[in-house]
């Protein structure tokens, strides 16, 4: 089938990664989607994702979250995609492409970018089954099925960047892994000898077999021909029932080859300095497939991004040109931070080195400096904070010494180096090619006031994430020369963070709303009533402190209840009919008979709604606020207590049946989750909390889209930090694994403290870890390894939070004076709310919602919210 082009004329691009996505980016901002016909050839399943990000699917991350395709880009420039079907042969003289449909698409320009494919030595037994390659997000689902299934150690062939992934991720999969590498040390290619000596410290202290000077010589196999094991090259024998091959990538190049065009002698399509192909001005090689002008294929994204933009602007007849890329990398492998950039092993003539090593904390440092005192490259293993700033600052003499730039941080009295000493033209972000003068150029002419407008606007930090930090530090900077000032205030009664105002109350034991305003508010607010800002914000941070600080955790008590919102007054959810839904606690959604019976019962004499929620309990709507107590009063008698689903705070722990009831379980969930919810019920926190616990990988329970989630794995729990499923779903990361139940308890605790602390007012615990500097890297330091040195005081919060906990419901039903406050109106105290009336549905009834538009009193025959009989 031949595919007629219209008049316009035709770009076609072979393959859809990232690579080819940027130039699809590229020929839109030049306007040629608009004047060209654009089709794209795509061998995978999906449409462009980020394969820098791969390995973070097995801390969460679907494989939607990790596209990178918007299809309204797609359409609105009316781009052709044809997923999962690739070209399958080039007829230059024709100018035509065929893809694997039998498709005939005509080309006036033909843009390759095939990436490359996975190097698999050729030793015998290689395509056994239990054999894989790490490339695609294909080949990650069929490693977690095979994992899940047939194996339980794994090892991987190559001890690179993507090998240290994949042994991360088999690790994450509850296999005991072994990490095999020919060169003498991890990384060969990124850092040196003593780099590499830090980093493998480090990891086989995460529980890795590191085999490195060794090759991988044959694939044992079984009766069945599954993998078995490995022999390697120095006769030893390793028992494994996985391998996966991550020892390097090859140029995909075939197709090349077989339309003639020329390629290197190593492989690679031979292309000048505009990308267009040696043999043919009408086809272009762009990413892992092109060797460039200066002899070399390019393995990392950022210089296949600046082939991408090179291809485009020559298609535009604009002048651009590819001479060579930065091959400066930044990665966190296993949790361990690795950087090298510049001439990092020291390749200059009479260059110097300048180090820093500390082998007990698994530090390293090393940067090269010429004999005139340019910094030329370095590396760094296990802290490489100081990336962005020294990678900027490359090929320029910094104005510190070498020896003030490795040195820890308080070793050394001289000034730190911040990102205000990089000049305009210093690249910030590599991957996209965009420097301070950019960034500065946007906030300034551009008036964006933050990072995510600054990222929208110049790419910058859109790809690997690694100058984030900077970035940030460069906007925050630029806005105060300008003279922009932020105001960080909670509101317009204080001039503090809720952060700070939380230090204060927790540092001076202040126990009053009115004392706080009084102290610290702005001078116009001080003496004043607040507002329906803070006044919430300040009785949560008193709430969550309150065994701490003296104060009552009560939140009805006394100046506490003037500060509530509706919901926290009511001590129910107020519906849009003015009646209130009550939800019991049910840990872990488990619940006996005898309780359910009671529900239905007291659902029955209320006249009550029943429904079944997605946090596994049942929640009773239509009740009047006279009628509350006289609920509560019973669900309290029959051993039921606050499920707090009004407050913020936690609301439920979710489970499946785990290792108890369910064949694939490895963990006991039920009695996991019972054990959270009871320990952290009534904890006071910016936001409402939602937890879940999985009895194992299949994820029943949904634990991977809470705000905290734990997985079962054959070694112990798995925790997830930082999820969300709600308007703004996000799935959550991988705070730390194959935990025991003390140590999961332990960092639960103080994450959710720190959280607390560190969160701003209505901010969920997704919306905070992608705020707060440093992001989940930054929390993992402060939570699991204690950096700031605060652990054993978030504990000691907890703590106190679990041994004063009180059931509000209880505290209510037994004190007179708070029943008070539970009447329709005030002055008639006897008296429903007429508006608050009902109509039968579906065996059950539905607020009357005719009658609440109008205000009026119920005909005779509208169904009135029933008394208790």
């Amino acid at each position: 089938m031949t595919d007629t082009p219209g008049a316009a004329p035709t770009i076609v691009l072979v393959g859809h990664g990232m690579v080819g996505q940027r130039f699809l980016e590229a020929l839109a901002e030049r306007g040629l989607t608009a004047t060209h016909r654009v089709v794209v050839l795509c061998e995978e399943p999906r449409p462009a994702y980020d394969r820098v990000a791969l390995t973070s699917y097995f801390s969460g991350k679907t494989p939607e979250d990790l596209s990178m395709t918007d299809m309204e880009f797609i359409d609105d420039h009316g781009i052709e995609l044809y997923v999962g079907d690739p070209a399958e042969t080039i007829d230059r003289e024709a100018k035509k492409v065929t893809a694997r449909s039998g498709k005939v698409f005509a080309y006036d320009t033909l843009v390759l970018a095939t990436g490359s494919y996975p190097f698999v030595p050729p030793v015998p037994n290689k395509d056994a089954e239990g054999c894989f390659v790490y490339r695609t997000i294909e080949d990650l689902l069929a490693i977690e099925a095979y994992a899940a299934s047939k194996a339980q150690v794994g090892a991987v062939v190559g001890g690179g960047l993507l090998g240290l992934e994949a042994a991360g991720a088999l690790k994450g999969l509850g296999l005991t892994s072994h990490i095999v590498e020919f060169a003498p040390r991890l990384m060969p290619v990124q850092v040196d000898e003593g780099g590499g000596a830090a980093l493998l410290r480090t990891i086989e202290g995460m529980g890795l077999t590191v085999h490195t000077g060794v090759g991988t010589q044959e694939i044992l196999t079984d009766d069945a021909g599954a993998v078995s094991g490995m022999k390697l090259s120095d006769g030893s024998e390793l028992a494994v029932d996985m391998v996966v091959f991550s020892a390097g990538v090859r140029p995909r190049d075939q197709l090349a080859r077989d339309c003639g065009l020329a390629v290197g002698e190593r492989g690679g399509i031979t292309v000048d300095e505009q990308c267009r192909t040696v043999t043919d001005p009408h086809v272009f090689a762009i990413g892992e497939c092109a060797l460039a002008a200066d002899g070399r294929v390019y393995g990392l994204v950022a210089p296949g991004y600046e082939q991408a933009e090179t291809a485009a602007a020559t298609i535009a007849s604009d002048e651009a040109a590819f001479v060579g890329a930065d091959l400066s990398t930044k990665l966190k492998l296993l949790g361990v931070d690795v950087a090298s950039f510049g001439d990092a092993h020291g390749a200059t003539e009479d260059c110097l080195d300048v180090v820093y090593s500390d082998s007990r904390a698994g530090l390293y440092k090393k940067l090269v400096i010429g004999r005139d005192g340019t910094l030329l490259g370095g590396i760094l293993v296990g802290d490489a904070e100081a990336y962005g700033t020294l990678r900027a600052l490359t090929g320029s003499v910094p104005p510190l010494s070498p020896e003030s730039l490795v040195l820890p941080a308080g070793a050394d009295s001289g000034a730190q180096l911040g990102p205000s000493a990089l000049p305009d033209e210093a690249i910030i972000c590599s991957c996209n090619n965009v420097t301070k003068g950019t960034i500065r150029g946007a906030v300034n002419e551009h008036t964006c006031m933050s990072v995510p407008e600054v990222k929208k606007c110049t790419k910058a930090g859109t790809t690997c994430g690694s100058c984030v930090k900077v970035l940030g530090q460069l906007v925050d900077a630029e806005l105060e020369a300008s003279g922009v000032e932020v105001d960080k205030g909670l509101c317009g009664c204080f001039a503090q963070t809720r952060e700070e105002l939380y230090e204060i109350v927790l540092s001076l034991r202040i126990t009053s709303y009115q004392d706080l305003l009084d102290r610290y508010g702005r001078e116009g607010a001080r003496g004043g009533e607040g507002c329906e800002t803070c006044k919430p914000a300040v009785a949560s941070i008193i709430a969550s402190l309150a065994p701490t600080i003296g104060a009552s955790g009560y939140v009805l008590d006394g100046e506490q209840a003037a500060l509530q919102d509706t919901n926290d007054h009511h001590l129910a959810n107020l519906q849009k009919n003015g009646s209130y839904s009550v939800v019991p606690r049910i840990p872990g959604g488990e619940i006996a008979p005898e309780k359910l019976i009671v529900i239905g019962e007291i659902a029955r004499d209320f006249g009550l709604y029943t429904k079944i929620t997605g946090g596994q309990r049942i929640d009773m709507f239509g009740a009047r606020a006279e009628q509350l107590p006289l609920i509560w009063a019973r669900l309290v008698d029959a051993g039921f207590e606050s499920g707090h689903a009004y407050g913020k705070a936690l609301r439920t722990v979710k489970s499946c049946v785990g290792s108890t009831w369910c064949r694939y379980g490895v963990q006991d969930s039920v009695r996991m989750a019972i054990d959270l919810e009871l320990r952290y019920r009534g904890l006071r926190s910016p936001h409402k909390l939602k937890s879940a616990v999985s009895g194992c990988a299949r994820e029943c329970a949904e634990a991977q889209s809470k705000d905290f989630g734990v997985i079962a794995t054959s070694n112990g729990w798995n925790l997830y930090v930082g999820g969300n499923g709600g308007a703004t779903p996000r799935h959550a990361d991988l705070l730390a694994q194959d935990l025991s139940d003390a140590e999961l308890v332990r960092l639960i605790d103080r994450f959710l403290m720190f959280y607390i602390r560190t969160a701003d007012r209505l901010e969920r615990t997704s919306v905070w870890l992608e705020r707060i500097p440093g992001g989940l890297d930054h929390v993992r330091d402060v939570v699991v390894h204690d950096k700031l040195g605060i652990c054993d005081e978030l504990e000691a919060l907890m703590r106190a939070h679990v041994a004063n906990y009180r059931d509000e419901w209880a505290e209510t039903i037994n004190d007179p004076e708070k029943l008070a406050r539970f009447v329709s109106f005030v002055n008639a105290p006897d008296t429903p709310d007429p508006v608050v009336a009902f109509v039968p549905e579906r065996d059950q009834m539905k607020p009357d919602l005719p009658l609440l538009a109008i205000g009026m009193r119920p005909a005779a025959d509208v169904l009135e919210g029933s008394t208790q009989r």
